[in-house]
């Protein structure tokens, strides 16, 4: 296989996983990212665009590829301003699943989040179920939205809440048993190989929870 993939969201914990998978596995000939901010990577394979990415639409004549994966994400503490906040969670994956349909990308993954509904009264799931449903009624050939649980992992800036919150969560994850353990804590490096297996090899589900992941990454 010689596919091109393009990483949105390269920069962050499981998107940084990600481009290191992706970089080090033969099936893909070439990686773009499109991002924000400068990545102090170098590999032949690689390709950065540096853009504003709220304005992602606008860049068609560069976004080709066969597969796009859409790791972008913030938090309430990160981004307090809930319209900033909608225009990242919402705004940028489903501008860019746009552009898989308008360039006939056949595979769009993104993350999303365990909880996601469009009905919720929790804004943070509402956004991302809002996100999930955009994407979906694009009818894109292959869509897989992952739902992860608390991503494990270490990350550049210093969250002391989510740091503790991780904490707690290896503490607790064994008793998370039956329908509780899709809530179990989840680590990033999982995410990242879900997300090339499913590329590679499809899934049965276009949603696939947190619990789930675990297990397509454990059968590969």
């Amino acid at each position: 296989m010689n596919k091109t993939a393009i990483i949105l969201g390269a920069t962050g914990l499981t998107g940084s996983l990600l481009l290191d998978n992706l970089l080090n596995n033969d099936a893909y000939a070439k990686v773009i990212v499109f991002s924000r901010s400068k990545i102090e990577i170098s590999h032949p394979k690689l390709e950065i665009l540096i853009i504003d990415l709220f304005k992602i639409s606008e860049h068609q004549d560069d976004f080709k590829a066969q597969v796009v994966f859409c790791c972008i994400g913030s938090t309430k503490a990160k981004t307090p301003d809930e319209s900033v906040y909608k225009s990242i969670d919402y705004g940028i994956p489903v501008s860019a699943a746009k552009l898989c349909k308008l360039n006939n990308i056949p595979t769009f993954i993104v993350v999303s989040s365990l909880g996601a509904n469009p009905k919720s009264n929790m804004f943070y799931n509402r956004i991302k179920g809002e996100m999930e449903r955009d994407v979906l009624n694009l009818n894109i050939e292959n869509t897989f939205i992952l739902q992860p649980s608390l991503i494990d992992g270490r990350r550049d800036e210093l969250r002391i809440f989510e740091w503790l919150w991780q904490k707690a969560m290896r503490l607790i994850n064994g008793l998370l048993i039956g329908k509780l353990r899709k809530y179990r804590s989840i680590k990033a490096e999982t995410i990242s190989d879900a997300m090339v297996i499913l590329d590679l090899n499809g899934y049965k589900n276009q949603i696939i929870e947190s619990h789930q992941i675990k297990e397509l990454v454990k059968n590969a």
